[in-house]
């Protein structure tokens, strides 16, 4: 069986070091919970991931 080519990944905000996980083809622009600024901006295939990436979930 091939593996999924998509993760889940934590990242981290820039701005006030929230952590949060986040899908790696994301739909849709995804903000931080926190502070409100932008982690993941879709690219309509594998999304701009803005935040620094902390771990790569399997």
């Amino acid at each position: 069986m091939s593996k999924c080519k998509s993760n889940f990944l934590k990242v981290k905000c820039g701005d006030c070091g929230n952590q949060q996980i986040v899908f790696d083809h994301a739909a849709s622009k995804v903000e931080c919970i926190i502070c409100g600024k932008s982690l993941v901006k879709s690219k309509g295939g594998k999304s701009e991931i803005v935040a620094q990436i902390v771990e790569v979930l399997d």
